[in-house]
């Protein structure tokens, strides 16, 4: 990755046009082509960018250019499309390259996986007498997060989400409507579980017979004390 911050100015072109007028940026240039203007400011987000397959060429400035202070120009060339963002290069403070290797991606913490495995080993946190009979009881459309055994030996199948929409409840009903065909099961009854759970999908869970529980995903991992609450 190589990092300039430089005086620059912009200019955008293609599908739409754009423009930054003078002033002091970062330039990003990531080792998958791409080209970002950042200002110190707003964020995350680029003021302008490239994104790939795109090419990136440093040219001298033309006369004209040269005379306004231009040092460099740089002409960055989408491969599939006539978008071209064309940078013009003042003083340059800073100019390094860096190698950072190949990223292993984002490990989002209290993923549904991780909440399944949480609640599987603490499966008293559905009612008092529950165990647990298996993670990931397979169907025909697919496996059931958990499947329980209440205190009376009752059939529970559980669906975790770490947001609960409606979707999730709908995909809870269909487990339900197939493992109430199997006698061994039946009755059946459901848990939907999530660390948050939408308005709408508490009711229609409601209506439809079928149980919310809330995940505190801290406190199932040690992390959140809830006796030492104050509120």
């Amino acid at each position: 990755m190589r990092l300039v911050v430089a005086d620059c100015s912009a200019r955008y072109s293609g599908r739409l046009a754009a423009q930054l007028p003078f002033a002091t940026r970062l330039v990003v240039v990531k080792a998958d082509g791409s080209v970002l203007l950042h200002s110190d400011g707003g964020s995350y987000k680029p003021l302008n960018w490239m994104s790939p397959p795109c090419t990136l060429l440093v040219h001298e400035p033309s006369a004209e250019q040269a005379g306004q202070g231009v040092t460099q120009v740089w002409t960055v060339q989408h491969h599939k499309s006539d978008d071209r963002l064309e940078i013009e290069l003042h003083a340059v403070h800073h100019d390094s390259a860096h190698e950072l290797g190949v990223d292993p991606g984002l490990i989002k913490d209290g993923v549904e996986a991780h909440l399944q495995e949480l609640l599987a080993a603490q499966i008293e946190l559905v009612g008092a007498g529950h165990t647990l009979v298996r993670r990931e009881y397979p169907t025909a459309i697919g496996p059931v997060d958990i499947l329980a055994r209440d205190a009376d030996g009752g059939s529970v199948a559980i669906e975790i989400k770490r947001r609960g929409d409606i979707d999730g409840v709908e995909q809870l009903t269909r487990y339900l409507d197939l493992l109430n065909r199997d006698p061994l099961l039946a009755p059946v009854r459901g848990i939907f579980a999530a660390q948050e759970i939408k308005p709408q999908a508490r009711v229609l869970a409601t209506d439809r017979g079928i149980g919310c529980l809330l995940l505190d995903y801290d406190a199932m991992r040690g992390v959140d004390d809830v006796e030492s609450r104050l509120f």
